[in-house]
């Protein structure tokens, strides 16, 4: 049976920009799995699947109904064992904590503080006025106070990057030789941005930018699938 994964976009249905949608858009990938993609705003997602989730990732397996990026990624590695790993072991389970912690808490509210607008903007009517307000109301400001500094912030993106910038020097992806769920994680964040904004945060020379190059020509070029911004 093919799987079915429910994906945020904006009024342009062709481009999916959720960064948490592009960790199991790649996870899917990576262990070989097609999957039928249903594209929606952020206005439709409550009626989902009976309202099952309040966010997506949202994955259908079956009768099986599966939120959340990572659990997903736990999901495929445990009913599909003869595919390729996306942890590698229960070490690859505990690094992939620590590096979602650190993308979300790091990169995450960067690419906002970026991006924000730009988000708004590729929405709906009705969407913008969901973002508008639900985002206003959990930041506490308008979403342009939010990127008023946002020249600045492009300019310390690169910096919150060292950590992974450093262990490239070593091996070509997080996971080692090859790619594994981290990698995943931290490339949602940059193809977030990519998607929804043309802000350059990454000179072409940088270890972080040929990283993000690898990852996104990886399964046949998914990750370019979509155009950047």
């Amino acid at each position: 049976m093919t799987l079915k994964l429910y994906a945020l976009c904006g009024e342009d249905r062709s481009r999916p920009f959720s960064p948490h949608v592009w960790k199991t858009m790649l996870s899917l990938a990576h262990k070989g799995l097609s999957c039928e993609v249903e594209k929606v705003g952020f206005t439709e997602i409550p009626k989902l699947e009976g309202g099952f989730s309040r966010t997506v990732p949202l994955l259908r397996d079956g009768e099986r109904l599966v939120r959340d990026s990572f659990d997903i990624a736990l999901y495929l590695d445990e009913a599909y064992p003869g595919r390729p790993t996306l942890f590698g072991g229960d070490g690859g389970r505990a690094m992939a904590r620590f590096v979602e912690g650190w993308s979300q808490t790091t990169l995450h509210p960067a690419v906002m503080r970026i991006a924000l607008v730009d988000i708004h903007d590729m929405l709906g009517p009705e969407d913008q006025s969901y973002f508008r307000t639900s985002r206003e109301d959990r930041l506490g400001q308008p979403l342009e106070a939010v990127v008023a500094a946002r020249d600045d912030e492009i300019a310390a993106f690169a910096g919150k990057l060292e950590p992974l910038r450093t262990m490239l020097k070593s091996q070509p992806f997080i996971g080692g030789e090859g790619p594994l769920f981290a990698d995943y994680i931290v490339f949602g964040a940059l193809q977030w941005l990519r998607v929804t904004s043309a802000a350059k945060v990454l000179a072409d020379d940088d270890p972080v930018a040929l990283w993000f190059g690898r990852v996104l020509d990886l399964h046949d070029g998914l990750g370019r699938s979509v155009r950047a911004a």
